[in-house]
């Protein structure tokens, strides 16, 4: 690493693919970028809108050369879930944890301190020790190491360091290192084979110029630092009470692990690319909103919350793998139980419309009696606008309105797939209307003609029908939808009350037969009475 007075960068040597870069701002702000290999990392102040003194936290993390095949096998070992075999397609290729440097940038004015800058003791190696209490005067400390073959009983403090002086003030301090560069080395000298020989180190700051203050625990055997608290950590960064439970942020955990934050105490786990795989990155973490995991990676999308107040088991996976909405025991894949009359499954909100779109999903035990399998459909739940589909009780499959709180059925269409409409519930023919009109086998459709259907029966008027055949004005047209296609027949607007509808938009072709065949009855009659009148004449000649 090398630095400038408002840049640094890295030389890095080795296979690899690219470097990650991460540095964090005395105010927690985080700038991460990515390196490909043969470039070298590097950071600017500018990088940091408004960057301020203090000390900047990096950690650069070297993302090791994997082959297509290889994140292949990877991949397959993911998706059929065998951790066995990702182990091994790592081992095999000598993936392992990626090299990480990591350390601080001290900034000071606008620019990085020379990390090259030597540090003088504040006093000298030869410091003069043995002088009298009252005057200044030292004399040279002799430059011979004290060996002690014995056991050594301090009945006092220990001050062990350049930095010492006569009369030190030690307060309650036992043992005390003073000097610009304090460090406790375990040197464990073990020789003999199975015996442990890791050397340890307890190390407070760096030694270089713009390095951290901080306390860590060094494994100097492997040049690892496995634990470090920076300066400035606020109280109870990391607490572990006497019943082993451990507190971030707090010094009375509740749990086992307990996490305490004025705002979002969160989770973050980061898988990066050194292992074969694709980077990803998820929080977890809670506010008085919700408790969620947001997919960083993909945008900071948060796919799963759940909101306080939420009740028992609103969402429960039994050992069996059944999920269970509103019920901790679920019997089915998805089994969802409410206190209601129907478990509401999807409701979908629509904002341009006044009323609310649900869906219900109902399943009865399926014997023959109680064949219950259907959607329920609310548009309005203040008018309880009701609408079922499936199967209502019965084989076959039903549309049916229950506004009321009763069926009304719209439609049924049978296991013959014959279709029935306005209440028809088992239809004999292939489309059949509660009217008694219905389409035959064959294609003929057939109007409702039985007396059961009709009312106020009485015979037509042979005056009215002459005069409504007379108004009766067939023309030739074709239709909108295909100009195509040419018809002739009338033009329900201009037809006479007698033969139109309501709306007077169509007609009943049986109405206008009805009136040819009174005005044909009546000149048959009279053809019949000419004929009769013709034969008396011809007899008399």
């Amino acid at each position: 690493m090398s630095a400038s007075a408002s840049s640094v960068q890295w030389l890095t040597s080795g296979n690899f693919e690219k470097a990650t870069l991460r540095v964090v701002a005395p105010d927690g702000r985080v700038y991460e970028k990515e390196f490909l290999a043969g470039t070298m990392p590097s950071f600017r102040l500018h990088d940091f809108d408004k960057a301020g003194d203090g000390a900047y936290t990096y950690e650069l993390r070297a993302i090791p050369r994997i082959s297509d095949s290889v994140k292949a096998e990877l991949r397959e070992a993911r998706a059929a879930d065998d951790d066995a075999a990702i182990e091994r397609i790592q081992r095999a290729n000598g993936i392992g944890d990626a090299p990480v440097q990591s350390g601080t940038l001290t900034v000071v004015n606008g620019s990085f301190i020379n990390s090259d800058a030597d540090e003088a003791p504040s006093v000298s190696p030869r410091a003069k020790v043995n002088a009298a209490p009252s005057t200044s005067a030292q004399h040279p400390a002799t430059p011979l190491d004290i060996v002690q073959a014995d056991d050594v009983i301090i009945q006092g403090s220990l001050c062990v360091g350049l930095d010492c002086v006569v009369n030190e003030s030690f307060g309650f301090d036992t043992i005390r290192l003073k000097e610009n560069n304090t460090r406790i080395k375990f040197d464990d000298t073990s020789t003999s084979s199975g015996f442990p020989n890791n050397d340890w180190q307890l190390t407070a700051n760096d030694s270089a110029s713009g390095g951290a203050n901080k306390f860590s625990i060094d494994d100097v055997t492997n040049s690892k630092t496995p634990f470090t608290v920076t300066g400035n950590s606020p109280t109870n960064s990391l607490f572990i009470a006497s019943t082993g439970k451990v507190g971030f942020g707090n010094s009375s955990p509740g749990l086992n692990l307990h996490i305490t934050a004025t705002d979002t105490p969160a989770v973050r786990q980061e898988q990066t690319s050194g292992g074969g795989f694709t980077a990803q990155t998820w929080d977890i973490g809670a506010n008085e909103a919700n408790w969620f995991v947001r997919d960083v990676t993909g945008g900071s999308r948060l796919p799963l919350r759940i909101r306080p107040g939420a009740p028992t088991s609103s969402v429960d996976i039994s050992a069996s793998g059944n999920v269970g909405i509103g019920t901790a025991s679920p019997s089915f894949q998805l089994d969802v139980v409410t206190t209601g009359t129907a478990a509401i499954v999807n409701r979908t909100f629509a904002n341009n419309a006044s009323g609310i779109a649900s869906s219900r999903v109902v399943s009865g035990n399926g014997t023959s009696s109680i064949r219950q399998a259907y959607q329920q459909f609310i548009a309005n739940e203040t008018t309880n606008i009701d609408w079922r589909d499936g199967m209502l009780g019965s084989n076959d499959f039903r549309i049916s309105d229950f506004t009321s709180g009763l069926e009304a059925n719209r439609l049924t269409i049978n296991s013959s797939g014959n279709i029935g409409i306005g209440g028809i519930t088992n239809p004999g023919n292939p489309l059949q209307h509660s009217s008694g009109a219905f389409l035959s086998a064959g294609g003929t459709w057939t109007n409702a003609s039985s007396r059961d259907y009709k009312q106020d029966i009485c015979d037509l008027d042979s005056h009215e029908a002459l005069a409504t055949l007379k108004e009766l004005a067939p023309v030739k047209y074709a239709y909108k939808v295909d100009p195509s296609e040419r018809h002739v027949g009338f033009i329900a607007e201009d037809v006479p009350d007698l033969v139109a509808t309501k709306d007077r938009k169509g007609l009943s072709p049986m109405d206008i037969v009805a009136v040819l065949a009174k005005v044909v009855q009546d000149q048959q009659k009279t053809i019949d009475d000419l004929n009769k009148r013709l034969d008396e004449v011809e007899k008399k000649q």
